[in-house]
């Protein structure tokens, strides 16, 4: 059996790789991993694209069905497309080491991520420091670990990618208590929310790693015709309305000067 991972890019259909075309032929099985990341195009557009039938895999299908579903298709060739490239999430790291555990022949097709798209905004990739996620809060649960590393990058100058926080089949607990399959529509954090739950850990925390004057960059739907940039302090980026999902936010380090020069053509006070 032959699994492969197929980056699928950030646009549309169209921006698979032609080895990742010929592999999703290939294929008798093809999934798409939805809980990671979200195309600019809905499924009915890949198939009709790909000439193939694709299924929907939820994180419960990655991270307790797949085994069962590599035994059960054992002569097969298997097809993951994931939006972005196959390594962007760990989910898919650790789909490979149980897929070769198995004895499975794992082949990886690479394609473009937000991890090098940020490189539109000007900043240059090198000067990025960790990336953090940033998780939706609840009354009960503020998680505000991605301050150490923000404060690290910061400490020596370095830019922050703040990945934002997917609530795909969320389920109520009274939903969840009663296992009713019932699901809460889809929910895709802003780069406002992001912000404004930044200034808040800063607010908490106090140790000025950032504050409402920080340059930031929010970032849109990139690789998509309707992509969008902007970049200003924190404070005008809380009002900024970036459009659909999905949203970014980079917290800007030092600044070559070329580097700033590009920003300026993003800046809220010259759109």
């Amino acid at each position: 059996m032959t699994l492969y991972l197929v980056g699928l890019g950030l646009g549309d259909e169209k921006d698979i790789t032609v080895r990742g075309l010929e592999a999703v032929k290939s294929s008798d099985l093809i999934y798409i991993e939805s809980y990671t990341s979200i195309l600019g195009v809905p499924k009915d557009a890949l198939e009709e694209f790909y000439e193939k039938p694709i299924i929907t895999a939820y994180r419960e299908t990655i991270e307790q069905e797949i085994d069962q579903i590599f035994e059960t298709n054992s002569e097969k060739v298997i097809s993951l497309l994931v939006v972005g490239d196959p390594f962007g999430a760990t989910t898919h790291s650790d789909l490979v080491i149980r897929a070769r555990q198995k004895g499975l022949k794992v082949e990886v097709i690479h394609n473009c991520s937000i991890m090098n798209a940020v490189g539109a905004t000007g900043l240059q990739l090198y000067s990025f420091g960790q990336t953090v996620s940033i998780v939706f809060f609840t009354d009960t649960w503020k998680p505000d670990s991605f301050y150490d590393k923000i404060k690290k990058n910061r400490d020596i100058g370095l830019h922050t990618l703040c990945l934002l926080d997917i609530k795909v089949r969320e389920q109520t607990i009274e939903n969840l208590c009663k296992e009713n399959d019932i699901y809460e529509p889809p929910r895709y954090m802003t780069a406002n929310q992001c912000i404004s739950q930044l200034l808040e850990v800063e607010e908490s925390r106090g140790e000025e790693v950032y504050g409402k004057d920080t340059l930031c960059v929010a970032v849109a739907r990139m690789g998509q015709p309707t992509q969008k940039i902007v970049a200003g302090t924190m404070e005008q980026l809380l009002d900024i309305d970036m459009g659909g999902p999905l949203h970014s936010v980079i917290i800007v380090g030092e600044v070559h000067s070329l580097e700033l020069e590009y920003l300026n053509y993003y800046r809220v006070d010259t759109e």
